[in-house]
C-alpha cells in the first residue's frame, strides 16, 4: 500500500522543501472528457493518471499528443494503468498505488441508443462501476487516513428525461433509457456515500457537450463528419433519427472547467453545468450544412432503426447555481461550437480523400 511519503516523492517533492503535486486520477480519460480535462489538470500543474480499459485496438488517439513515454520520468507527468469499473480489485489497488488528490469518474458506456441493445453492461459499468469506484475510495480513505480525498461522478441531463425543462439540480429525474437510469443509480450511491461516510463527493449533471474530439456514433460528430466527407465528395446522403429533439449543447472544453471548480469548494455539492440553450437536431443541421453553403435538406433522409424505443424530447438546463457559487459559464456559444466541429471534419475528410485518391480507402463504404 502506498504511504503519503511515498506519494509526496513520487510526486516531485524532494528534500529541498518544494511543495508536491497534486494527483488526479481520471477514469474514462480516453474519451472526450476525459482528454479535455486531462490537458486542463496538467496545464494546473497536477500529475494526472489514467484508468484505461485493455483493448487489442489502441483507443488513446485522443491523447496521443500528450503522451511522454513514462521512461522520461522528469516529463512523463500523465500515467496510464490497466482497470475497469467492472473489476473492484482493480479499482483499490491503483488507488492505493497513486493516493490520488482527486478522482473523476468519467468512465461509462455512454451511448444511449446503444444502452438499449446492452441495457446489462451498461447496468454494470454505469451504475455498479460507480459503486465499485465510490466503495474503494471510502476503503481507501479509511485504511490511510486521508482524508482530503475527493470524488467526481459524471452524471448527465438524460436522467431528467421526460420531466419538462428548465432543469435544475432539484428537478426530479424521469430517465428514459437504460443508461439515463443507471446514471440516476450513479448518482443517488454518490449522494449516499457523501451523506453516509463524510465522502466529499460531487455530482456533476453535464448537459450535452460536444467537440470535434467526440465519438462519430454520436448525432452532433455524426452530422459534421458527413459535412466534411460531402463537401469533399466522399459521401452523399446522412441517415438520422429523431429531427425534432432539442438540446442543450456546449463546448465539452468549457465544462471540464466546471467538474474540477466543483472539487475546489469547502462543502461538496450537486451542480448543473449547460449553456441555458436548447437547439434542435435540426437547427444543428442548419448550422452545419449552412456554413459550408450546402442545404440539409438535398442530403438528409430519415431512418426509423435511429428512433429510440422511448425519446427525450427537450433538455434545457438552469445552470444558474454553477455560475453563482462556482463562478463558471460557457465561452463557446452554439453557433461557434458547429463551425469549430465542421472546420475539423473538413479537414480530416480532406485526409481521408487523398487515401481515397491514392487507392488505399474505399469512398463507397458511406453512400
Amino acid at each position: 500500500m502506498a504511504t503519503q511519503n511515498e506519494t509526496t516523492v513520487r510526486s516531485g517533492s524532494g528534500s529541498n522543501g518544494e511543495e508536491r503535486r497534486k494527483v488526479a486520477l481520471i477514469t474514462g480519460i480516453t474519451g472526450q472528457d476525459g482528454s479535455y480535462l486531462t490537458e486542463f489538470l496538467l496545464n494546473k500543474g497536477y500529475d494526472v493518471h489514467g484508468l484505461i480499459r485493455r483493448s487489442s485496438n489502441f483507443n488513446t488517439q485522443r491523447i496521443n499528443h500528450i503522451y511522454i513515454d513514462p521512461h522520461n520520468a522528469h516529463k512523463a507527468r500523465m500515467k496510464l494503468h490497466y482497470a475497469d469499473l467492472t473489476d473492484a480489485s482493480s479499482l483499490r489497488r491503483w488507488l492505493d498505488t497513486i493516493a490520488p488528490d482527486e478522482v473523476y469518474n468519467l468512465a461509462a458506456q455512454s451511448h444511449v441508443a446503444v444502452s438499449f441493445e446492452i441495457p446489462d453492461y451498461t447496468a454494470d459499468v454505469v451504475a455498479t462501476g460507480t459503486l465499485r469506484l465510490l466503495e474503494a475510495v471510502r476503503n481507501h480513505v479509511d485504511a490511510t487516513g486521508r482524508k482530503n480525498v475527493k470524488y467526481y461522478q459524471a452524471g448527465s441531463s438524460e436522467m431528467f428525461g421526460a420531466t419538462p425543462p428548465p432543469q435544475s439540480e432539484t428537478t426530479p429525474f424521469h430517465p428514459r433509457s437504460p443508461y439515463a437510469a443507471s446514471k440516476c443509480a450513479a448518482h443517488w450511491y454518490t449522494v449516499n456515500y457523501r451523506e453516509a461516510y463524510g465522502l466529499y463527493a460531487c455530482n456533476g449533471i453535464l448537459f450535452n457537450h460536444e467537440s470535434p474530439r467526440r465519438g462519430e456514433n454520436f448525432v452532433t460528430r455524426k452530422i459534421t463528419r458527413a459535412v466534411g466527407r460531402i463537401k469533399i465528395g466522399l459521401q452523399s446522403k446522412l441517415f438520422l433519427g429523431n429531427l425534432n429533439a432539442s438540446r442543450d449543447w456546449g463546448f465539452a472544453g468549457d465544462y471540464v472547467e466546471a467538474m474540477w471548480m466543483m472539487l475546489q469548494q469547502e462543502k461538496p455539492d450537486d451542480y448543473v453545468v449547460a449553456t441555458e440553450e436548447s437547439h434542435t437536431v435540426e437547427e444543428f443541421l442548419e448550422v452545419a450544412f449552412g456554413y459550408v453553403g450546402m442545404n440539409w435538406k438535398d442530403h438528409v433522409l430519415l431512418d426509423k432503426r435511429y428512433l429510440r424505443p422511448s425519446e427525450v424530447d427537450n433538455l434545457k438546463g438552469d445552470a444558474s447555481k454553477a455560475k453563482k457559487i462556482l463562478g463558471w459559464k460557457p465561452k463557446v456559444g452554439f453557433q461557434e461550437l458547429v463551425k469549430m466541429m465542421v472546420d475539423e471534419d473538413v479537414e480530416l475528410a480532406k485526409r481521408e480523400k487523398v487515401l481515397v485518391d491514392a487507392g488505399y480507402m474505399d469512398a463507397q463504404q458511406q453512400p
